[in-house]
């Protein structure tokens, strides 16, 4: 009696071990982002793209959650910069792009607070951290531990094309990649996702049994548009578009085919996007209807983002979401994912939808979301500087949405419902609700400062390829 009496009490202590390891192993997910560089929702079948089947993708919508109001921000840098720290490219300065290894000068500072990243967080809270893909806002030549200063415990990175050495120009064959085990060097013959993507299983293999947070800007399918290794025939710039959407594909399904092998795939969530919409010129079919790519543009189609979550058992499954979120979300998501807190002096203007993704709410704490962006930034004797003091934006709650001119003032009002191409300007409409909207939107717009920050950087030594005033 005694003896069963023990061995009871000793098969549920041990019980309770196994619980509180798998408590904690879940308290702490492994966290994912993807982000893909100028894709539409077009592309995307489960988005209801005509045009091309993306079975890997699909199934992460079919088991997660699948938003249909997500904004990135209009182009590559300010929504690679918005990611990182939740800010505002208002509050950043990098309204608008400027590519670092091309025309230097400016770059993204570690040394500045305000440029603290979600890496650098999450490494507080426990996490590994792992970097692979395209980077664009620093300068490997002068700053080649530049990931690590930002949280990053290894890395695999394109280089950007860096003026002067050409080598680093190709992006998709022969890539010029960073890491910190070899520095910046070719890898010949190869294609730039699998050597990214190998990079990065390798450290989910070596890492497994850690909390780990993942960034995977993926660089494709950006142009050059390339024949891809599955689809070397592949001639026109349609064609070619579609092999590189396809082999992204197939590298999402061998991601998650590596996590189901390491038995890890039930705590890691994949959050999935892109940084904006497809290039102009490109254009896909939903509904019968052409889509074209505005990338660069503030219309829907140029900032409202393909956005999946998943991760089976913690993620609901076969949820089409409408909840509002923006990029400048992801920060705070993946702190209190991690079970952590903003540091009180940091100040950023995401809001967490980790309740939201965990099923604990039914909706995002958002009223409304933002996009911000313009061109190139230019070059200045104060330094790099954007085209307006006051950058274009958009704003849109789950109904309305605004155009924000560079002299501050609400240009465009759209119902989105009804008019989700933005055709009709509602401005000057005497319709009650649409008043309602319009004041609802310029509030949020006094609240805002008059000129945007300026980028934060130390000025530093001139470089033979920094780019000179003209």
């Amino acid at each position: 009696m005694m003896k069963s009496k023990l061995l009871s009490l000793l098969f549920f202590l041990s019980s309770l071990s196994i619980c509180a390891d798998e408590d904690k192993k879940i308290s702490q997910p492994n966290i994912l982002f993807i982000m893909l560089d100028d894709l539409g929702k077009e592309w995307l079948s489960c988005y209801g793209a005509e045009d091309i089947k993306t079975p890997n993708i699909d199934a992460l919508a079919d088991g997660g959650m699948i938003f249909n109001n997500a904004y990135s921000m209009p182009s590559c840098t300010p929504s690679r910069t918005t990611v990182l720290t939740g800010k505002y490219p208002w509050r950043t300065g990098w309204t608008s792009h400027w590519d670092v290894p091309r025309w230097g000068v400016a770059y993204f500072d570690w040394k500045k607070k305000e440029n603290t990243t979600f890496a650098s967080l999450m490494k507080a809270n426990g996490y590994s951290t792992c970097a692979v893909g395209k980077w664009q806002i620093n300068d490997f030549r002068l700053e080649p531990q530049v990931l690590k200063k930002h949280g990053f415990d290894k890395w695999a990175m394109w280089t950007g094309f860096e003026t002067g050495n050409q080598a680093s120009a190709d992006r998709n064959y022969s890539p010029y990649i960073n890491t910190p085990e070899e520095g910046s060097k070719s890898y010949k013959g190869k294609f730039t996702p699998d050597v990214c993507t190998d990079y990065l299983l390798k450290f989910i293999r070596q890492y497994k049994d850690k909390p780990m947070c993942l960034y995977y800007p993926m660089p494709l399918p950006h142009p050059p548009l390339v024949a891809t290794p599955d689809e070397p025939e592949a001639k026109t710039r349609l064609d070619r578009h579609k092999a590189m959407v396809r082999y992204i594909d197939k590298t999402i399904g061998q991601i998650v085919t590596t996590l189901e092998k390491l038995k890890i795939r039930e705590r890691t969530i994949i959050i999935f996007s892109t940084d904006n919409g497809t290039i102009p010129g490109m254009t896909g079919t939903v509904n019968g209807q052409p889509i074209r790519g505005e990338k660069g543009r503030t219309s829907e189609r140029g900032v409202c983002a393909p956005f999946i979550v998943n991760c089976p058992g913690l993620v609901p499954a076969g949820v089409k979401s409408d909840a509002l979120t923006d990029f400048s979300d992801l920060l705070p998501t993946f702190v209190e994912l991690a079970g952590g807190e903003i540091p009180k002096d940091l100040i950023i203007d995401g809001k967490s939808f980790a309740p939201l993704i965990l099923g604990k709410k039914e909706d995002s704490p958002r009223e409304w979301i933002m996009s911000i962006g313009q061109g190139d930034a230019q070059l200045t004797k104060d330094g790099v500087r954007n085209k307006d003091a006051f950058g274009k934006r958009v704003i849109r709650d789950k109904q309305f949405k605004v155009w924000v001119s560079e002299k501050k003032l609400i240009i465009r009002l759209h119902y989105l419902k009804k008019d989700p191409r933005e055709k009709t300007n509602l401005l000057n409409s005497n319709l009650p609700e649409h008043k309602l909207a319009l004041k609802k939107f310029q509030d949020i717009v006094d609240s805002l400062p008059d000129k945007d920050a300026n980028r934060a950087y130390t000025p530093r030594t001139t470089n033979p390829w920094d780019m000179k005033l003209k």
